[in-house]
């Protein structure tokens, strides 16, 4: 455990480094490429008052500034959650725990190169305890402490990738990619994330039915396309990606061409009601050999486990507002939802479906401040277990909904109160609390939480 908990720790720093000395390379081309004797813009994207800029760290003296006039960005901020289990679950206790997120992005064309190529590197760790594993939920609770490993307390490189765009309407990505982020995989205006600024709960941030067969950091390599060339009105998008992918590995050794995962996407803005809106599908289908949910004691004690070939999933989900501010200006209030379907085994979800309200911006004064309320509702294969007299059964349908209020104190620093209602998918626990073994039920799980986020 030590040896890999080592090797971990030296992949990470050796990234750092590579990242560092990448940004000092980068910025002296960006520097060599323009006006020798030009002067760092007083108003930019980094620019402002302390408590009105965007970041806490503003723009270095206009150095930030001038670096992202010539494509080079670097962003990075803190989330971190207290969160607690009031009620059922498995233990009332609370937690606390975070995420640091390091985000390195380069547009080539503005850094005088070659038109149309974005290079982006993403460096992620997390720190202290969740109470994920205390709620007896299958879906976190806690999705900011879900990246980049579950695990927590360690830090990891989950995505280098480069994107070529070769006309206005279609390019090709290519390399290790995080497939959830702020801009891609199932996106959604009101309910979507790593949950540092939106809903916390797993499950109201993206659809749990494709999982299983989409890493959320993998080798990859696809196509997109822009129908009208402004990613902003509609976005589709093919992919080939490997299905063991793990942020802390390069990916290379575990590549195999029966281990695959084919993800088809597309998103449309739509004009209902002369209202944004948006309307997304997409379907996964993995060529991989997974375990079977079910299994039979006699085939394990002959040394075999049933084996199931291939996953698929599709997913659908939408936005809608029912009123904005001003049309197009990302304030104002509406509707989500999700649908999913997998075939239940290996995927342990049949069926998904969430449902909820957002608001952005509604209060004047108040234009960074965000709201939602939610519910979710998912269908779980329940895992069986035949011995010789009985069956065993693990798990239940498993449904919650969630409440949150994000408050922009100022740009760069957001506090959110949460409170989350769910009925757990685990059904019973071992309690070992009293020195003799128990079985107990899990009750309705009751979870308080309050989060902050520092944009640096």
């Amino acid at each position: 455990m030590f040896r890999n908990y080592r090797s971990v720790f030296l992949e990470a720093m050796v990234s750092l480094i590579f990242l560092f000395l990448t940004v000092l390379a980068l910025s002296a081309a960006a520097q060599s490429s323009g006006d020798s004797g030009a002067k760092p813009s007083s108003e930019g994207l980094y620019s402002g008052d302390f408590w009105k800029r965007s970041t806490l760290t503003g723009d270095w003296g206009g150095f930030r500034n001038e670096l992202a006039d010539k494509g080079v960005t670097v962003d990075l901020n803190l989330t971190q959650v207290y969160q607690g289990v009031v009620g059922g679950g498995k233990e009332d206790a609370w937690k606390y725990g975070g995420r640091g997120d390091l985000t390195f992005n380069v547009d080539t064309q503005k850094l005088g190169l070659w038109p149309g190529g974005f290079l982006t590197v993403e460096v992620e760790g997390n720190f202290g305890e969740s109470v994920n594993n205390l709620t007896g939920a299958v879906l976190p609770v806690n999705t900011n402490q879900m990246f980049p490993l579950l695990s927590g307390n360690n830090l990891n490189v989950p995505n280098v990738s480069f994107m070529q765009f070769f006309c206005p309407y279609a390019g090709v990505i290519a390399g290790k990619l995080a497939t959830i982020n702020s801009s891609s995989g199932d996106m959604n205006e009101f309910a979507h994330g790593k949950g540092d600024s939106q809903f916390m709960n797993s499950s109201l941030n993206f659809n749990p039915a494709m999982l299983m067969t989409v890493p959320y950091s993998t080798l990859g390599a696809g196509l997109l396309v822009l129908p009208t060339k402004d990613p902003k009105e509609a976005t589709v998008n093919v992919m080939v990606v490997q299905t063991n992918g793990e942020p802390n590995t390069a990916g290379f050794s575990d590549l195999h061409w029966n281990e695959l995962s084919f993800v088809g996407e597309g998103r449309i803005k739509t004009d209902f009601f002369g209202l944004t809106g948006h309307q997304l599908v997409g379907g996964v289908y993995s060529d991989k050999t997974f375990n079977s949910l079910n299994q039979n004691r006699l085939i394990i004690e002959s040394a075999g486990i049933e084996k199931k070939h291939g996953s698929w999933s599709v997913y659908y989900n939408f936005d809608q507002y029912l009123y904005e501010t001003k049309k197009g200006s990302g304030r104002g209030i509406g509707i989500f939802g999700r649908f999913g379907a997998a075939d239940g085994n290996p995927n342990p979800v049949r069926f998904f479906y969430s449902l909820g309200v957002g608001g952005k911006g509604l209060i004047p004064g108040r234009d960074l401040d965000q709201f939602g309320i939610g519910g979710y509702y998912a269908d779980i294969t329940n895992p069986k277990f035949t011995g010789p007299i009985a069956t065993v059964t693990f798990l239940r349908n498993a449904y919650g909904i969630e409440a949150y209020y994000n408050v922009a104190i100022t740009p760069w620093m957001q506090l959110t109160p949460d409170i989350q209602i769910i009925r757990p998918g685990e059904k019973h626990f071992i309690d070992t609390s009293g020195g003799v073994p128990v079985r107990k039920g899990i009750d309705t799980t009751t979870v308080l939480g309050v989060r902050l986020k520092l944009i640096f």
